[in-house]
């Protein structure tokens, strides 16, 4: 039995698909939101990472549990809900794994786990993570999280970490942050783009080197997974080169950005949407590394990302195929 948690996330789901598609007696376990894919084979039970009771019913058992399950917000004032998510809700992951005997847990952290700086030289898993420092909520929340997986391995737990660098492609639901740039994109609703950019991977790429870590991954070890740094403006580019649409030509400096930033919250806010950027956004795209390595899932996962232009166009296209481009 396949347990996974944040079933009904982005990459939560393109997974769920995948361990069926394979054949895997499959435990999908979303918080709130129904399942969203019905197949033989998956089975779909409601669970709350802060609620360590429900996670030993759900990992009854399983043989692997990949834990999915996380809050990802841009905004400053979610910086409480995502530290209980994402740290104490992983500790809760730990002791149910523990006490329901798991195989092996893959758990998802995020290259914000790492610190970016120097932003001149190479971030592997070597890399220190993002302590103390002024740092955006969600860094802080993800490279805790990661200590409460080690604190587990040090327990006697199998489990592998993977970071993924910023995901994109089809089956976007949600659609996330980074879906909902192309989908404003294609509706002409970005009015200009804002100067800096980040590492990239294919949601399919992520899913492929999950399902290798689950036999082929050292415990105890971090899987950085990553594609190649793309400024904003060239990832508007490559929409404009999928569906025909023009791009903002005008690109914001970083400095005008940060002071705008509050107007643009407030103007959000007014209009009950969720923000176009804010300063933990900005601060993403302006303190990105641009030299992300994936070497060690690449020798060891078999990992081999493509171009992101190809994750662009299906990213496009999928939207289209499922109206979410309408509006």
């Amino acid at each position: 039995m396949k347990v996974v948690t944040g079933a009904t996330g982005y990459i939560g789901g393109v997974l769920v698909r995948a361990l069926a598609d394979r054949g895997d007696s499959v435990r999908a376990v979303p918080h709130e939101r129904p399942g969203i894919f019905d197949a033989p084979g998956v089975e779909w039970v409601r669970g709350d990472v802060l609620d360590r009771d429900s996670m030993v019913a759900a990992f009854r058992d399983a043989d692997v549990v990949f834990h999915l399950a996380s809050l990802v917000s841009i905004e400053p004032r979610m910086a409480d809900a995502m530290r209980a998510v994402n740290v104490a809700g992983a500790r809760n992951v730990v002791e149910a794994a523990l006490e329901c005997g798991v195989r092996r847990l893959v758990h998802f952290s995020s290259i914000r786990a790492y610190d970016q700086f120097p932003l001149d030289e190479v971030l592997d898993e070597s890399r220190g993570r993002v302590g103390a420092l002024p740092r955006p909520a969600y860094d802080r929340s993800k490279a805790l999280g990661e200590d409460e997986i080690r604190h587990g391995v040090e327990r006697g737990l199998d489990a592998v970490i993977l970071n993924p660098t910023g995901v994109l492609g089809p089956y976007d639901r949600g659609p996330t942050g980074v879906g909902q740039f192309f989908v404003d994109l294609r509706r002409r609703r970005v009015p200009m783009l804002i100067a800096g950019g980040f590492d990239c991977v294919d949601v399919r790429d992520v899913v492929g080197a999950t399902l290798a870590a689950e036999t082929r991954g050292r415990s105890g070890e971090n899987y950085i997974l990553g594609g190649r740094w793309h400024s904003v403006p060239e990832l508007a580019r490559l929409s404009e080169a999928v569906t025909g649409v023009p791009v903002p030509r005008v690109v914001c400096p970083i400095a005008l950005a940060r002071f705008w930033a509050p107007f643009q919250i407030a103007w959000d806010r007014l209009h009950a949407r969720p923000p176009l950027y804010t300063p933990d956004a900005l601060h993403h795209i302006s303190r990105s590394n641009r030299r992300v390595s994936s070497a060690r899932a690449r020798d060891e996962l078999g990992f081999a990302p493509r171009p992101v232009r190809d994750s662009v166009r299906d990213a496009v296209r999928w939207f289209e195929e499922n109206g979410k481009l309408a509006g």
